[in-house]
């Protein structure tokens, strides 16, 4: 049936992290696919200035996937937990409370950027150039939040029950999907812009069925009626803020990356013009690989962290977070030089501009130089999440994007113009890096004697 939350407590602690971090690397490899397939047709058929509608529509899109992994990440953890405490009936109660708060949420907040959306894309950094293509874009995908969230959300709570695959299988299916209808409507049918975001939310719809059919093995193994009758008496508004409060740092984190885009947006417009919103579409998408061996391997750790916690086996959640950062630290260095190696070629996919092109790769190149160094930092913040010390996740969730690169990103362009954004996203990196070591590394040793709260930097 899919459902096994013992593995996380059996085997060795490389072989398990390696099940769940193997199968979630590269269900973000797809997923970035399917997020980079739109921009590769857009830019190729269109032209450039619809990939700056793209960089434009790109903080609503991350906004709303940030509002279901914040509830998708709150439910896995909760499930986890307490899968290791052996309390079906709380799990059933988690399931049922984070899908009716992903479809009320999801259809409301859509609805309300849909309608106030002219104000807002300008805000977002978009030009008199750019704003019909990225309202004709926008306004379609606000269709397709609903079937992304929940597609989120119940692979989450899958992953948390011993389905390691699921999240690939649903995004593989709709990559491509996405590739086939993209190709159909913006490179064969001309439709433009419009036709990108069609076979965005098409897939998305697809992927969601392949989920929910997977997902019939979960309500029938916990008696779930998912009907209005069902869901209404058992909502639970303790276990729904527990879920916000866990999933928060995961929010925060999905959500700087808009902010930073806003940010950026309204800075390099005034100093690059379209040309520098262009180029940080192009390094953004191409970036977001580095995430990929980071928050997969983070996220693959955090239900065996969760699980072991709740069961209260503290060797193995010491284990599995010293493997996690080994593990981490070595993969995103192999992806960082590959793409170091690679980014012509990449950047090639893009751009055909041969004034824009090397400026774009110059600009990678900076941006990607010391990324390696914050997988310490994600581990930080999913361990937190796990062990039921979310404010200390909150914290460090917001440090790295909100607290350090925004207020370096606007000095570095004040003194070095649009090369000093690129410059103050290593900056960033070093001291969100730094910063982890020295708040893990504390932890530890204040309290290394008391089992239920000691962290493994050694």
């Amino acid at each position: 049936m899919g459902i096994n939350p013992k593995i996380f407590s059996d085997g060795r602690t490389y072989r398990v992290l390696f099940k769940f971090a193997i199968p979630a690397i590269f269900s973000l490899l797809v997923a970035e696919l399917y997020n980079m397939v739109d921009t590769v047709f857009v830019g190729r058929y269109i032209g450039p200035n619809a990939i700056g509608a793209l960089t434009v529509a790109f903080p609503i899109q991350r906004f709303l996937i940030a509002i279901a992994f914040l509830i998708g990440v709150g439910a896995s953890t909760y499930v986890s937990r307490y899968s290791g405490e052996k309390q079906p009936e709380k799990i059933k109660s988690t399931i049922i409370n984070s899908i009716s708060v992903t479809i009320v949420s999801l259809t409301i907040i859509p609805l309300l950027l849909f309608l106030f959306r002219g104000g807002l894309l300008y805000k977002l950094g978009a030009s008199d150039v750019t704003f019909g293509l990225t309202n004709d874009y926008i306004s379609i995908i606000f269709i397709g939040a609903i079937f992304q969230g929940l597609t989120i959300v119940c692979s989450q709570v899958m992953t948390a029950l011993g389905n390691s695959k699921i999240g690939l299988y649903a995004n593989s299916i709709g990559a491509l999907l996405n590739i086939v209808v993209d190709y159909i409507l913006v490179a064969h049918l001309n439709i433009g812009i419009a036709g990108a975001a069609i076979a965005t939310v098409a897939s998305q719809f697809v992927g969601l069925i392949f989920v929910l059919y997977k997902f019939k093995d979960v309500t029938k193994h916990f008696k779930i009626k998912l009907s209005v009758n069902n869901i209404l008496p058992n909502i639970d508004i303790t276990l729904i803020k527990g879920l916000i409060a866990v999933g928060f740092s995961t929010f925060v984190i999905e959500i700087s990356d808009a902010i930073v885009s806003v940010v950026l947006n309204n800075l390099l417009i005034s100093r690059g013009g379209n040309e520098a919103i262009i180029i940080v579409g192009v390094i953004t998408k191409i970036s977001m690989f580095m995430f990929i061996a980071i928050i997969g391997i983070s996220s693959a750790m955090q239900p065996i962290v969760a699980f072991n916690f709740g069961a209260r086996n503290f060797d193995r959640v010491k284990n599995t977070v010293k493997a996690s950062i080994k593990t981490v630290t070595i993969i995103s260095l192999i992806f960082g030089v590959f793409i170091m190696y690679f980014a012509p070629q990449m950047i090639g996919l893009f751009l055909t501009d041969a004034k824009l092109l090397p400026e774009a790769v110059k600009a990678l190149r900076i941006c990607i130089f010391l990324l390696p160094l914050v997988g310490l930092y994600y581990i930080g913040i999913y361990y937190y999440q796990a062990i039921d010390e979310a404010k200390k996740g909150f914290r460090l969730s917001l440090f790295r994007q909100l607290i350090v690169f925004i207020p370096l990103a606007i000095v570095f362009v004040n003194i070095f113009g649009t090369i000093g954004a690129w410059i103050a996203y290593p900056a960033s990196d070093l001291i969100s890096a730094v910063t982890s070591f020295y708040l893990l590394n504390s932890t530890w040793k204040k309290d290394g004697k008391e089992e239920t709260t000691k962290t493994v930097i050694a």
